[in-house]
Order: C-alpha cells, then sequence, then structure tokens
C-alpha cells in the first residue's frame, strides 16, 4: 500500500512535469511561426495574443521557471513590434518576468533568462528613459554564455551586443559560432531564422 502510494504521488508530479513541458514547446512553436513566418504589419497583434496564453500558462504552472522565460520573450517580442516609448511598459514587464524566473533557477532553458535579460538592458534606452544599462547587459550575457557556450542565442546576441558597443571585431567570433552551433531538436524554424540574422549582422561587423 505504501508503495501505491508513493506511486500515486509520483504519477501527478510527472504529468505535471510533461504538462509544463508541453505547453512550454507550445509556446516557443507559436513564438517562432509570429517571428519568422509572419507578415510584419501582423506580428504586434500575434505577440499580444500569444502573451496573453503564456500568462495562463505561467499562472497555470506556478513555481515553474520554464513558462516565465517564454512569457518573457514573448512580450519582449510584443514590445520590439510595437517599438518606440509605447513599447517602455512591455520591457518592463519582460524585465519582472526574466527576473522571477531567474529567482527560481537561472540556469533554466540553458540560462535563456540571463541571455534575454541582457538583451533588454542593451536594447532599452538608459536612464532617465529607461533601465538601460550596457555593463549590466554584458554582465549577463555572460553568464548566459558560460552556460551554453556553443549555443545559437548566447552566440548571436552577445555579438549583437558587440556591435552594439563598437565592437564589430570582437563579434565576428560570437556570430561565426552562431552559425555553426549544433541544431536544437524541434526548432528548426528558430534555428533558421536566427542563422539568417547572424548572417547579416556578420557581413556588417566585417564591414565596419
Amino acid at each position: 500500500m505504501a508503495a501505491a502510494a508513493a506511486l500515486g504521488a509520483a504519477l501527478p508530479r510527472a504529468a505535471f512535469a510533461a504538462g509544463v513541458d508541453d505547453a512550454v514547446v507550445e509556446l516557443q512553436h507559436d513564438w517562432e511561426a509570429i517571428r519568422y513566418q509572419t507578415p510584419a504589419a501582423e506580428r504586434e497583434k500575434r505577440f499580444e495574443a500569444l502573451a496573453a496564453k503564456a500568462r495562463k500558462v505561467s499562472e497555470t504552472y506556478p513555481g515553474r521557471a520554464e513558462p516565465l522565460v517564454w512569457e518573457g520573450i514573448i512580450v519582449s517580442s510584443w514590445a520590439g513590434e510595437r517599438g518606440g516609448l509605447g513599447a517602455l511598459g512591455l520591457v518592463k514587464q519582460a524585465k519582472a518576468l526574466y527576473e522571477a524566473a531567474i529567482a527560481i533557477d537561472g540556469n533554466v532553458l540553458d540560462g535563456s533568462a540571463y541571455n534575454s535579460l541582457g538583451v533588454l538592458y542593451y536594447k532599452v534606452p538608459g536612464w532617465p528613459v529607461g533601465f538601460g544599462d550596457k555593463a549590466k547587459a554584458k554582465e549577463l550575457l555572460q553568464k548566459a554564455l558560460a552556460l551554453n557556450p556553443k549555443g545559437i542565442d548566447p552566440n548571436f546576441f552577445y555579438g549583437e551586443y558587440l556591435v552594439e558597443v563598437r565592437q564589430p571585431d570582437q563579434a565576428v567570433a560570437y556570430l561565426e559560432r552562431a552559425l555553426q552551433a549544433p541544431p536544437r531538436p524541434g526548432r528548426q524554424v528558430a534555428d533558421s531564422g536566427r542563422r539568417d540574422e547572424a548572417r547579416q549582422l556578420l557581413e556588417k561587423a566585417r564591414a565596419r
């Protein structure tokens, strides 16, 4: 009976874990379809709807970092499509989501929360308009690289950061590494889109 009770307790936990994994994969696929396969004019509204879906996933699985990371990525993407000062509230919301994920488990999803938060710090304007901080961005991006040194995203975004801070010569190695990154299972659309972005940025970095 004790063994049966233990098994009964384990099964809901296993189902819970499988549920969050499936929900996160669905968010990933929805995000990459919008980001890389949807006309630019339609992306803002699509990301807004996906952000509402991501919020429900985060609420369904409290205490799990993965949905918070992906909710942050989706809200950040929505902000990117909206642009201008109107996006500032969204990027602050994304920042809070990444920080909440890091408080639970900063290493989750190969350090994606550190990486995504670092991107915000170099893309958002600094004080008094926003919270942008190039030094903080570098610290977070390097943490992500340490956790996933061969990954396409940490190498791409560190390369982009180096271009942003006018160090294109140093950016080249990271962008080349992004292009050589191993494929991520089930993420073919995102990998293809990111490689295209890396190639374009690499051309700019070499031309400077």
